[in-house]
């Protein structure tokens, strides 16, 4: 299809799909002055300039949170006395004259199974969380940016509920832990960083740390309306002193309203380090050099359903591809090349479980038998020669992020329960992945940027590249969200 019959289609597949109603559901955007709707950036400069403290910010989010958390359950660990300590310090610093980093004074939470010193982990079932002993490595480089963590967000099996069952399958979950969304607080944010996404979309937070084995800081992002990004695999470094291993295509990224901020917090958290010998062993290009340069010349794909999905469409599904595809053919006005692709990827979901396991070894889950496993990597290298191919004459592929929006509580709790065998591939999982999973599971980096609302709620468009694009990805983020931003604010804020 041609650059001018994409951007036609699109136009046409849309009319009609977003009523005003559709998001009399948002509030007016807070003015520009105040603290919890500023980014990371401008607090950042704002505390530089010495215009507001580092304690005034903090205390500031930490009311935030004593108004919102009782409803939305974002935190798992809120660290209110380390929090100020943290502040009282960078204050501190800048009174001294020191040299102040990238993050100076920005408040930001991590999803609560990485590693924060100090602080409880994740607690799986009934297994009480364990104290975390160290950093996560980069939870390590935000502290030495400036950043004060404020404590740990809440993720799936918050409270002790979810226990995995079976292959996608869980036990009931806790519903006075688990998050809720800030846009209509008897459904999700979206799983697995679940409060941060809740968190930051609310104005609790400028910035969270999600994680992402199959789209989850992605897709929570797109059902919350924030920015989420998966960098390519081994971009940020990390290591499980208890299980050394590599990370099998799960990242670690941010959560911000800012595609710039996402492109700093990357930043600051990438690049080697000597104690994981996983990690990409070459410095990572400046995301932020390139950022305001625009879009064109760029060579973008567009795909419906990677030729696959669609068995795993819900009911609001063909609207909300239309949307984003309309969302993606606005790139071609501010001068990309923007075609759709009809190339058909293998699906994902009847081998993923034999690499995932391969990996990630599960009570109660067999090992695949080598066949199986064998099966499941060929699947994986067709995809990546498709991919190799598309990229020899794109620089990028758009998508829908989540061809379903976010749900009521009782459906996902089914969905993930007793509900999972009736769903394609015997699992919810493969209906809430379906556009996701695959960039976890090339290890190819992908973000998720607002880009509009159906039924009332938000919607993501997925921007995606080969290994080592995140300039790029940033770039044409950075571009589609200055031109066409979203300032719409969740009841619940």
């Amino acid at each position: 299809m041609t650059r001018r019959d994409f951007a036609k289609g699109a136009a046409g597949a849309t009319a009609g799909i977003l009523a005003p109603a559709a998001v009399s559901a948002a509030v007016p955007a807070a003015g520009s002055n105040d603290l919890h709707w500023a980014t990371a950036t401008d607090l950042r400069d704002r505390i530089a300039r010495k215009d507001v403290s580092v304690t005034e910010v903090v205390q500031h989010f930490l009311d935030r949170a004593d108004t919102l958390d009782k409803t939305l359950h974002a935190y798992a660990t809120l660290d209110r006395a380390g929090a100020l300590e943290q502040a009282r310090a960078a204050d501190a610093a800048i009174a001294r004259g020191d040299r102040l980093g990238a993050l100076h004074g920005v408040p930001i939470a991590v999803k609560d199974h990485i590693p924060v010193a100090g602080l409880k982990g994740h607690q799986a079932g009934d297994k009480p969380a364990a104290i975390s002993r160290n950093d996560h490595f980069g939870v390590e480089r935000l502290r030495k940016s400036g950043a004060i963590i404020m404590g740990t967000n809440s993720m799936l099996g918050a409270g002790g509920g979810g226990a995995l069952s079976g292959e996608g399958i869980f036990k009931p979950f806790n519903w006075d832990a688990e998050a809720r969304s800030p846009w209509d607080t008897s459904r999700v944010p979206g799983w697995s960083s679940s409060g941060g996404a809740a968190a930051v979309a609310a104005g609790m937070l400028p910035v969270a740390i999600g994680s992402d084995g199959g789209g989850s800081t992605r897709l929570p992002a797109a059902y919350s309306g924030v920015v989420g990004m998966h960098p390519t695999g081994g971009l940020i470094p990390e290591l499980d002193y208890t299980k050394p291993r590599p990370p099998a295509g799960i990242t670690v990224g941010p959560l911000t309203r800012s595609v710039r901020d996402a492109a700093l917090v990357t930043q600051v958290m990438a690049g080697p380090d000597g104690r994981d010998p996983f990690s990409i062993q070459t410095e990572p290009d400046d995301f932020l050099a390139g950022i305001d340069r625009g879009v064109k010349g760029m060579r973008l794909a567009w795909t419906d359903d990677f030729g696959f999905t669609e068995r795993y469409a819900g009911p609001e599904s063909a609207r909300v591809i239309a949307l984003c595809r309309a969302e993606a053919a606005k790139m071609g006005s501010l001068g990309a090349n923007v075609a759709e692709t009809k190339e058909v990827w293998d699906d994902i979901m009847p081998n993923r479980m034999a690499q995932w396991l391969a990996f990630y070894p599960t009570e109660g889950l067999p090992l695949p038998p080598p066949e199986v496993m064998q099966a499941g990597f060929e699947a994986r290298g067709r995809n990546w020669d498709r991919f190799r191919k598309l990229f020899a004459t794109h620089d990028l592929i758009l998508s829908a992020t989540s061809q379903l929006i976010t749900r009521p509580i009782a459906e996902w709790e089914a969905g993930w329960t007793t509900d999972g065998p009736k769903y394609p591939g015997g699992s919810f999982m493969g209906s809430y992945c379906s556009h996701t999973d695959m960039f976890n599971w090339l290890k190819f980096p992908a973000i998720s940027v607002p880009c509009g609302f159906v039924d009332g709620f938000p919607v993501g468009l997925q921007i995606a590249g080969p290994p080592g694009s995140e300039a790029k990805i940033f770039r044409a983020a950075q571009t589609y969200q200055a031109a066409f931003p979203r300032n719409e604010r969740p009841k619940v804020s």
